[in-house]
């Protein structure tokens, strides 16, 4: 069986975030995945945690890929997040490893942001 292309991951990826279909989102991810937001200086180590991040996102948010491009083993999308009535774009960049699963995600936003409270027991800050 041919290991799905690193854009067909991230399609389902953002796919399952929108959808909040947590389980389908966590089986696109390696167990070691590293999530960063380097505007925030967080990063987010390990499958369960990060799914975990997700879940306990705050406010009500919606997400529209605008493009995803993406070569064998990495991938980009362009995003559009609407959180509590306010549009914010973002750029996220994936590693995609051997067996067709996100190893590493860089999350870009347009401006640095103090992290919201209550995921300090998620998170290390770099």
């Amino acid at each position: 069986m041919a290991r799905p292309t690193s854009r067909s991951v991230v399609e389902a990826y953002w796919a399952a975030a929108d959808a909040r279909d947590w389980s389908a989102f966590g089986e696109l991810l390696a167990d070691d995945v590293v999530y960063e937001l380097p505007q925030t200086r967080e990063r987010v180590r390990g499958r369960d945690a990060y799914v975990r991040f997700n879940v306990e996102y705050p406010g009500d948010w919606r997400v529209h890929v605008e493009r995803i491009v993406g070569d064998e083993r990495h991938a980009a999308s362009w995003t559009r997040f609407d959180v509590d009535d306010t549009e914010a774009p973002g750029l996220c960049f994936f590693d995609v490893d051997e067996a067709g699963r996100i190893a590493r995600i860089t999350d870009f936003w347009p401006e640095p942001y103090e992290p919201p409270p209550g995921r300090a027991h998620l998170v290390e800050r770099f």
